[in-house]
Formats: structure tokens, C-alpha cells, sequence
């Protein structure tokens, strides 16, 4: 993804600010939610494995379904 951008720059030439359009904003917006819950799913989903895994082990009780289902 390549992004038009201008830079700010200070009276001796460093870099000070990047500036991109409100569209190519709102696009990066939406993508980095989507990481996000992509993100959250993986961390999720891997404490649900992990708390199976003690289930086997006999480290946690185990549950129903509709244990599960009514922790929703």
C-alpha cells in the first residue's frame, strides 16, 4: 500500500510531521481496526486452548456447553 505523503520539515531540514489526505487516514483507520480484532480473536482463541488444556490436565473443572454458552 502506497501512501502519498508530504513531509514537515523545520527551519534546519529534520522531518517535524508527516501529512497524508483524510481519505488515506480514514483507510489506515479502518485496517488497523480490523488488526485489532483480528488480534483480539488470536489472543482469545489461544486462552481458550490454553484453558482446555488445564481442563485435560484436570487443573481447571470442567464445564458444559451451556456453561460455556451462558458465560456469553
Amino acid at each position: 500500500m502506497k501512501i502519498p505523503m508530504q513531509y514537515v520539515n523545520d527551519a534546519d531540514g529534520n522531518v517535524q510531521a508527516v501529512q497524508i489526505s483524510v481519505q488515506e487516514w480514514k483507510k489506515l483507520g479502518a485496517k488497523v481496526r480490523r488488526y485489532e480484532q483480528m488480534l483480539k480473536l488470536r489472543d482469545d482463541l489461544s486462552e481458550a486452548f490454553a484453558q482446555v488444556e488445564r481442563m485435560r490436565q484436570g487443573k481447571l473443572p470442567k464445564l458444559t456447553l451451556k456453561e460455556v454458552l451462558d458465560d456469553l
